[in-house]
């Protein structure tokens, strides 16, 4: 007879029609939980393209603007270098003639190979 008792205070007992006036009086509008949802739907959307959108900005950055001005900058230090170099060990004196013919032949240069 444990048993019984045991397996009795498991089950759900009927409850009184309190409980059932409470949920059958709540608002149902089909409608606007429609709405809500392609809102949902359309602001998700509109996050997935943002971060598709600096996905490809950063890879744009990494794969190509930061190499190519890494191998600019580079090249203008390897040559301010090799200047002060050249002055320091030997006695000449390193003049660029046209800095903007230098400066065109060095970004030709460091796009060149990609």
């Amino acid at each position: 007879m444990s048993d019984i008792d045991a397996a009795a205070s498991f089950l759900d007992h009927p409850s009184n029609g309190d409980e059932n006036d409470e949920v059958d009086s709540l608002p149902s509008d089909s409608d606007s939980d429609d709405d809500t949802t392609s809102e949902d739907y359309s602001e998700s959307d509109a996050e997935r393209e943002w971060k598709e959108s600096l996905q490809q900005l950063e890879l744009l950055l990494t794969m190509v603007i930061v190499p190519y001005m890494g191998k600019y900058f580079g090249r203008k230090f390897a040559y301010w270098g090799w200047k002060q170099y050249m002055e320091w060990n030997y006695p000449v004196e390193v003049v660029v003639t046209n800095k903007s013919a230098f400066k065109g032949f060095g970004a030709v240069v460091a796009a060149a190979p990609l």
